[in-house]
């Protein structure tokens, strides 16, 4: 029986060259199964430039305009964030493969390159679907970024000043907080930003969003974690009158007194993991959780 024909979307780290340096290695494994193949325009140029290909032979978009079986990401988390974003509520399947350093999401290395897309054609593996979070100001989606996968973080600006963040769930008051920031974050988003600022590690699945102070000006300030059908409420003073607000990590300038409203999305993000891949093998491989570097 002929294999069944798929369709994948390509995207792709486009500053550094050596992150793409196994592209012709999946081209040649997709042209093996007669994919059809289409590559994110912006990185599809930085192939050309660098002349991992050649121009044409492959379809182009741009965005979110595409339509596949399963995205490819290439590159690092960063890299799959940012395909999870232009995927948005397609439920398109993302396959990460790891060009960079730490790869938490994008965790197929290069050497398994073919036997992970063997794997999409002989249906050995797995889906997991990963929380998303929207944030809305005064009511209105924001003008860039307004989904993410990791976190969304309310920021100073470049002052040595902290912002005052008034926080509320479910209609709630919570508390205020003295702080250089707040994140609020994903099951998924607990091994990142959050972890790095003394948040919890939270097991995918778990139906939680963690509230991380970042620096906070008082020590008995710590992080709590609420139902992700919780609806978070935030305001923000600073002394610029204006703060940041970080969606994954994409960032634009908030004036003072805008109401911030986070609440869970109406789609996931949809990550393909191999059928053998364990959660927990991947924290201890991964984040060296639980290793004991003490000389003997």
């Amino acid at each position: 029986m002929a294999p069944r024909k798929l369709k994948f979307a390509l995207f792709g780290n486009i500053y550094q060259s050596r992150k793409s340096e196994n592209i012709r290695k999946i081209m040649d494994a997709l042209a093996a199964r007669g994919a059809e193949v289409c590559v994110e325009k912006e990185f599809y140029d930085f192939l050309v430039s660098c002349g991992k290909i050649d121009g044409g032979g492959v379809g182009v978009f741009e965005d979110g305009r595409f339509t596949a079986d399963f995205v490819i990401s290439l590159g690092g988390d960063g890299t799959l964030l940012r395909a999870a974003g232009h995927v948005g509520d397609k439920g398109t399947p993302i396959l990460g493969v790891n060009m960079g350093r730490l790869g938490f999401l994008a965790d197929i290395v290069p050497c398994e390159i073919e036997s992970a897309i063997a794997s999409l054609y002989d249906g050995s593996f797995a889906i997991e679907e990963h929380t998303v979070i929207s944030v809305e100001a005064d009511g209105k989606p924001l003008d860039g970024h307004c989904r993410a996968l990791n976190d969304i973080a309310v920021l100073k600006r470049d002052t040595a000043s902290m912002i005052t963040i008034h926080a509320s769930v479910n209609g709630e008051y919570l508390m205020t907080y003295q702080a250089d920031g707040l994140i609020v974050c994903t099951p998924t988003g607990s091994t990142a930003y959050s972890l790095s600022n003394g948040g919890p590690i939270i097991v995918p699945r778990t139906g939680t969003l963690c509230l991380t102070p970042v620096a906070p000006h008082s020590l008995n300030v710590r992080p709590i974690v609420v139902p992700d059908d919780s609806v978070i409420e935030l305001t923000a003073e600073s002394r610029s009158h204006n703060f940041l607000i970080a969606v994954d990590g994409q960032s634009e300038k908030c004036a003072e007194g805008t109401k911030l409203t986070i609440r869970k999305a109406d789609h996931t993000v949809k990550i393909v993991k191999r059928s053998s891949q364990r959660y927990f093998s991947t924290l201890r491989e991964k984040m060296m959780w639980g290793a004991d570097t003490r000389s003997n």
